[in-house]
Formats: C-alpha cells, sequence, structure tokens
C-alpha cells in the first residue's frame, strides 16, 4: 500500500508526520511532496493522500488514479470533496472535533486584542510612546456566532464565563450551552445587528460562500467587529474592506483570506484597525500529537478493509 503526504508546511512540521507514520506503519510505503506541483514521482501510485484542502489542486486528483481515500488533516474539506476531479467511490475523512480547544481560545484572543485595541498599545511601544487610553471589556458583550458546531459548542461556555451574551446563526436551531439562543440563517442580519463581535465559524461551501455580505456588513453596529477563522470564501471582502476603510464597523480581526498567502499588495495589510494572522487558529504546538492518532487509527481500519468503521467519514 502506498501513502502519500502532501504538505505545505513547514520542513520539521513535515519531517514528523512523515517520521512518525513510517515508524507506525513499516509495511507502508510513505511518501512525501511538500507542495502540489512535486506530487508527480507517487501520485499515481498513492492508495492514500492525507493533506489539507488548502494544499490541493485538481491535478492531483486527476493524476491520482489509484487514489481510494483522503483523509483531510482540518476540519474542512474544500479544497478537497468540493473539487469535480474527486472521483466518486474516493473515500473522504476530516477530523472533525480537533480544533474546538485551539480555535475557542484563538476566536478570545481576538476578542481581547480587539476590544483593548493591542494594535495601538504595541504601536505606541514600538514607537516608545506612553499614550494611556481607556479599554472596553468583554463582560456585557454579545457574541453572535454564525455556525453552531463543534468549535461553537467549545467556545459559547467560555464567552458566558466572561459575562458575555451568546448568540447563534446555525441552520439546525437547537439548545447548546452556552447560548442564550440560536436562530436560523434567516436572521443572520438581526444577530449581526445586534452583536458587539460576529464570529465566523462556519463550514465553507456553495450555500455559505459570500454569505456574510453587504447587507449583513451593514446591518453591523460602528462599534462592532468581525472575527473570521472559518474561511475567506465566506466573507464578501471587498464590502467588508470598505465597511473597514469607512469605519462603519469598529475592526476585524481575520485568520482566513479568499486567497492565501494573502498577497502583499492587499489593501487589508495597510487598514490600521484590523488584526491578521496567517491562517492559523487551529494551528498549534501539538497539533501532530492530536491530529495523528485519528489518522493513525483510520490508516489501521483501512489496512484492514474495516472502511465501515472509519472515523469522520465526510463522503463517500
Amino acid at each position: 500500500m502506498n501513502v502519500l503526504l502532501l504538505l505545505a508546511l513547514p520542513e520539521p512540521v513535515r519531517a514528523a508526520y512523515l517520521g512518525r507514520l513510517r515508524r507506525a506503519f513499516p509495511e507502508v510505503t510513505v511518501n512525501l511532496a511538500e507542495h502540489h506541483e512535486k506530487v508527480g514521482p507517487y501520485i499515481a501510485d498513492a492508495d492514500v493522500l492525507i493533506t489539507f484542502g488548502a494544499h490541493m489542486s485538481d491535478h492531483v486528483l486527476e493524476e491520482g488514479v489509484n487514489l481510494r481515500w483522503i483523509q483531510a488533516l482540518g476540519t474542512g474539506v474544500d479544497g478537497i470533496a468540493d473539487r469535480p476531479a474527486l472521483r466518486a467511490g474516493v473515500l473522504v475523512t476530516n477530523l472533525r472535533g480537533l480544533h474546538g480547544p485551539a480555535v475557542s481560545e484563538s476566536v478570545l484572543a481576538s476578542m481581547l486584542a480587539l476590544a483593548r485595541d493591542l494594535p495601538r498599545s504595541l504601536g505606541n511601544q514600538w514607537r516608545g510612546q506612553w499614550q494611556r487610553f481607556p479599554v472596553q471589556l468583554l463582560k456585557g458583550k454579545t457574541a453572535g456566532i454564525l455556525g453552531v458546531g463543534v468549535i461553537a459548542e467549545e467556545l459559547a461556555p467560555k464567552c458566558a464565563a466572561l459575562g458575555m451574551r451568546v448568540v447563534g446563526v446555525s441552520s439546525a436551531q437547537r439548545i447548546v450551552p452556552g447560548f442564550e439562543s440560536i436562530w436560523g440563517l434567516d436572521r443572520l442580519n438581526q444577530v449581526a445587528g445586534e452583536s458587539d463581535f460576529l464570529v465566523l465559524l462556519t463550514p465553507y461551501s456553495a450555500a455559505t460562500h459570500g454569505i456574510v455580505n453587504a447587507r449583513v456588513i451593514a446591518a453591523m453596529r460602528p462599534s462592532s467587529f468581525l472575527i473570521n477563522v472559518a474561511r475567506g470564501g465566506i466573507v464578501d471582502e471587498p464590502a467588508l474592506i470598505t465597511a473597514l476603510e469607512q469605519h462603519s464597523i469598529a475592526g476585524a480581526a481575520l485568520d482566513v483570506f479568499s486567497d492565501e498567502p494573502l498577497p502583499a499588495d492587499h489593501p487589508l495589510w495597510r487598514l490600521d484597525n484590523v488584526i491578521l494572522t496567517p491562517h492559523i487558529a487551529g494551528f498549534h504546538v501539538g497539533y501532530i500529537d492530536d491530529a495523528l492518532p485519528i489518522v493513525e487509527e483510520n490508516l489501521r481500519r483501512f489496512i484492514a478493509g474495516d472502511v465501515s468503521t472509519m472515523r469522520n467519514v465526510v463522503s463517500t
């Protein structure tokens, strides 16, 4: 059996994935490509592909004529399951449930940084200026969360513990600890209008592409912030940039973008009311130790032909 790791990650991280899988499965041929343009020597013989959706390209699926299973190393499978080149019958699994602690902490860090205007303080530090100013508290603020899944279920109680009111927007209305209420997607504008922080956690799909559009952004208050740790395509970026430039919203913390890596000439880099991070909300020290037990368990079951019990099957 042949396994291909496609990982556009720093070399030490790639080596850690490769070394661990080779040690755990000495009977399996495990190869590594650091970019989709370098899969050529391995992809035609690969039975299994382990990767992130953001690292993929159509030609990988077109050339992977023997692929039977793709393991996504994140929760989202956009870039994999939504590609027309994916053949019917190729199993796709993900790591759903892995990112609750990391991404929820990232959201809290963004909330605190925005509320306390840390970019302003850091700028003053670099300039050697002593400038005191009042900051906002999270206590008493409203967090509106678009997308109520595993991450939101972890985030909401943490926000509530800080004295925040938490309201959700989801395609499935239900009772979830930490949430005051959860509304349907038809109430997104209303929730945006009452939120001090509008947090985006919904998976990316054709249905959610551009769901945070100009109308949703216009519904937000001048004192409100937008936090996106989901996918860039969920937001109408030109509308968001206009709102930030005109200060019709207070600011944003963005970890994901429509075009990644974010081009050096992108207007978001120039805005002083935005905090930008390079898609690292869920990327933390120990991620490999959290992720690989699930991957290894799935690989053992796949080798044994026990496909029906593999974890986190997204599509077949």
